[in-house]
Formats: C-alpha cells, sequence, structure tokens
C-alpha cells in the first residue's frame, strides 16, 4: 500500500470516530456535553502527539542510549522506520570500522611505503614502510613538510619540476628507493616507495657472477688456445707436445671443474630439484671425505678424524660436496707439515661439523664475503691451489636447504676453524634396544 495512505487513512479514521462519538453525545445530551468530550478528546491527542515528540527529541539527542517507544497510529511507522534507519546505520557503520581495519593492516603490512599528503606536500599519514625507508613517523612529523623530513636534491628536483609520470630513483638512508607521487582527488597526493636496495645487489651479483665466470673460463680456454695454434704452426718435439699437453690437460681439468661448480649452484638453487632426504651415514661419509682431502693433500699434511655423532637425514650427495669443499679449502691454504683435524660431534644445539687448520688464517674483513660467488681473499694464491671460487657459495646453499648454518672463526696466520651447525630435527631418531627376557 501507497506509504501516504497508510498515514492518512488511520488519521481520517480517528477523526470520523471522535467526530461520530460528539455527534451522537450532541444528540443524546446537547451541545454543551458534546463540545466539552470534543474538547478533553482533542487535548488528549495534542497531549500524546506532544509525549511522542519529546521522545524523539530525546532520541535524535543520543540515539545510542536513549529507546524508541512502540508508537501508536502513525507513529509507529515512523518509529519502526527510525528504527530500521539506524540498524542499517550500525551495520553500516560496523562494515566501515572492518573494512577501515583491514585497510589499515594491510597498509601497515605492505612492502613499500606510502605517505598521504595534501596539495602542499603537508604529511596526513603514512604506513611502517614509509617509515623505515624516509625516517618518518607518524605521530611526529603529522601536519610536517615532507621536503622538510626527507632532505635530498634529487627528490626536491623531482617535486619542483612535478614531472610525476616517471619515477624517481633516489640513494637515500644508504638504501636504493623508487619514488612515484600521485595525485588523487583535488588536494591530495600519495606518495610511494619501493624498496630496491635488494633488487639492485642481486643485480649486481649477477652482473658480478657473469664477469667473473667469463674471466674464469677465458683464461684456461686462452691458454689451451694459444698452445694449439702453437702446435699447428710449428713442428715441436716431443717433450714440448708433452709438457703443452699437459698444461692444457690441467687447464681442461679446470674448466671442467669450474662448470661442474656452476652446475651444481644453479641446480641447488633450483625450485624444480627439492631435496630428498635420506638416512645419512656419517661414518661413511666422514671417512670418504678423509680420504678425498688426503688424496689431495698428497702426504703433505696431518689429517686427523673424530667422529663420535650420531646419523642424520638429508641428502649424502650435498653434504659429502659441503663437507668435501671445507676439507679441500683446509688442504689447499694450508702450507705442508701443517694440521687439519675434521670432527663430527652432538651438541646442545644440534650437530656439528668442524674442520680446523693451522692454515694461513683469514683476515677480519674477509670472513663476512667467503660465502659469495668468486669471491678470493688472495687471487693469485687461489689460482696457484686450483679453486673455483665457488665452494664456499655451495657450501651456504647447501646448509639453507637442511636448516643449517656455517660459522667462520679465523685469524690471519694463526689457522681458521669451519664449523657446521645442523639443527636437532635432522638427527635421526636412534632406536630402542630390545630387551630379551
Amino acid at each position: 500500500m501507497n506509504p501516504k495512505l497508510l498515514f492518512w487513512v488511520p488519521a481520517a479514521l480517528r477523526m470520523g470516530l471522535i467526530l461520530a462519538g460528539v455527534g451522537v453525545l450532541w444528540f443524546m445530551f446537547g451541545a454543551t456535553s458534546a463540545l466539552v468530550v470534543a474538547t478533553l478528546a482533542m487535548a488528549v491527542l495534542v497531549f500524546i502527539q506532544l509525549g511522542y515528540l519529546y521522545q524523539l527529541s530525546d532520541w535524535l539527542d543520543d540515539p545510542q542510549s536513549a529507546k524508541l517507544p512502540d508508537g501508536w497510529g502513525a507513529w509507529t511507522n515512523i518509529f519502526s522506520r527510525l528504527y530500521k534507519l539506524r540498524r542499517d546505520d550500525e551495520k553500516n557503520q560496523a562494515e566501515l570500522t572492518e573494512w577501515l581495519a583491514r585497510f589499515r593492516q594491510a597498509m601497515h603490512l605492505l612492502p613499500d611505503g606510502v605517505v598521504i599528503m595534501d596539495d602542499v606536500l603537508f604529511l596526513e599519514w603514512c604506513n611502517p614502510a614509509a617509515e623505515q625507508h624516509l625516517g618518518l613517523t607518524h605521530e611526529r612529523d603529522k601536519g610536517m613538510r615532507v621536503t622538510n623530513l626527507v632532505r635530498s636534491p634529487d627528490f626536491m628536483d623531482y617535486i619542483i619540476l612535478g614531472r610525476y609520470d616517471q619515477p624517481l630513483t633516489l640513494s637515500f638512508r644508504e638504501r636504493k628507493l623508487i619514488v612515484h607521487i600521485i595525485p588523487f582527488e583535488n588536494r591530495r597526493q600519495i606518495l610511494v616507495t619501493h624498496d630496491a636496495t635488494e633488487t639492485e645487489r642481486i643485480e649486481e651479483m649477477r652482473r658480478d657472477f657473469i664477469a667473473n665466470a667469463s674471466h674464469e673460463l677465458r683464461t684456461p680456454l686462452t691458454v689451451i688456445v694459444g698452445f694449439l695454434e702453437i702446435a699447428a704452426s710449428e713442428d715441436l718435439d716431443a717433450a714440448t707436445r708433452a709438457a703443452h699437453l699437459k698444461l692444457m690437460t690441467e687447464q681442461g681439468h679446470r674448466m671442467q671443474h669450474l662448470i661442474e661448480d656452476m652446475l651444481t649452484l644453479s641446480r641447488l638453487e633450483s625450485v624444480d630439484y627439492p631435496m630428498r632426504p635420506e638416512r645419512v651415514d656419517i661414518v661413511k661419509l666422514m671417512g670418504q671425505v678423509q680420504r678425498d682431502a688426503r688424496a689431495l693433500s698428497a702426504g703433505k699434511h696431518e689429517i686427523t678424524m673424530d667422529v663420535s655423532g650420531p646419523d642424520v637425514m638429508g641428502s649424502t650427495e650435498e653434504l659429502h660436496s659441503a663437507f668435501g669443499n671445507l676439507a679441500s679449502n683446509a688442504v689447499r691454504y694450508t702450507p705442508a707439515g701443517g694440521k687439519i683435524h675434521l670432527s663430527w660431534a652432538e651438541g646442545p644445539a644440534g650437530i656439528k661439523f668442524k674442520v680446523e687448520d693451522t692454515g694461513i688464517g683469514i683476515s677480519p674483513e674477509h670472513i663476512s664475503r667467503l660465502t659469495e660467488r668468486f669471491y678470493r681473499v688472495d687471487k693469485s694464491r687461489s689460482r696457484e691451489t686450483q679453486g673455483t671460487g665457488l665452494g664456499l657459495a655451495i657450501v651456504k646453499h647447501v646448509l639453507l636447504r637442511h636448516g643449517g648454518t656455517l660459522q667462520i672463526k679465523s685469524e690471519a696466520g694463526k689457522g681458521s676453524s669451519f664449523i657446521v651447525c645442523l639443527p636437532k630435527t635432522a638427527i635421526v631418531p636412534r632406536q630402542p634396544e630390545l630387551q630379551l627376557g
């Protein structure tokens, strides 16, 4: 039914009933009695309307605490609609509050910085990433001009020129930031910052890797090609030819080892090459590592071993590669007559594989970079020892796949200790012994 009819029809019926009652009283008791009753009836109606108006006014002053009455007549519909509006408003407010909470949570978790500014660059809001990137504090810096907070000539030029269609690459607070300003609404702008420091570092590592790999491969190739050209253009005696073939074979093996290490690193980093854990026979593995080290040493070092820890779950091939690299490095960088000790033992935090040597040692400034690809403390000595420069990088990636860590303790001229720590979760549980009754 039409809402207007819902309002007017009951009101007309009530007025009609009052008039009918007054007419009956007029007929039965005369005009005076009818007018008195009519006046009292109108006064009651007015009083009721005023009462409902007062309650409505009281509710409008405090909709949360005051309660709407049930109403009578047209007021029933009015109060019902007001109650529905209030309920819808509370529902909308709850949804808005939930949405704002989700928005703030998303902005707080966003890795990119977001700064909201007005048209004259005064700070209105920023998320934690922006605080970290630009050194801002929302509570302290709100209402301050962003150009006074981010003191960078490049940033000032970007603001002055106003060419916001292209982002700005900014070096700020030892970070490489990609900054972009996006105007929105009429009087606000959004400043977005993206931390590209890690991306830049990875790109630099990629460039260094390509350059170093090219250099490492070019050197033996140059030797091999040079000797082949000599052999093709000159008649060499048997001794010279044999010496050249020996050098070419050595350089060929060097290239082979380098390519094998590069392929190993690529395989360890590949998500398509998951580790398939197996029980690693530690006694057998450590024996093989010791034999390989002694073969490389050719009797020039005293190599001892101590195995007292349990077996672990992991990749035998990968752990052999990691342990073998550490042992071979100890052989290469320990002068003849030196001592190398290999050990495997269980400790409070897990299992430790340790390689200790009495070699040339490493200066403190080099230790943090030893696991970088092709990083060499002494490049000339590395060429003498035939190292590829990838051994410790392989160790690092093997340990990442096994949940382990590498600790390096060394002092120049006093030897080194390389300690592999594997978690307790890698230990193979000991089988309970059967008791025969």
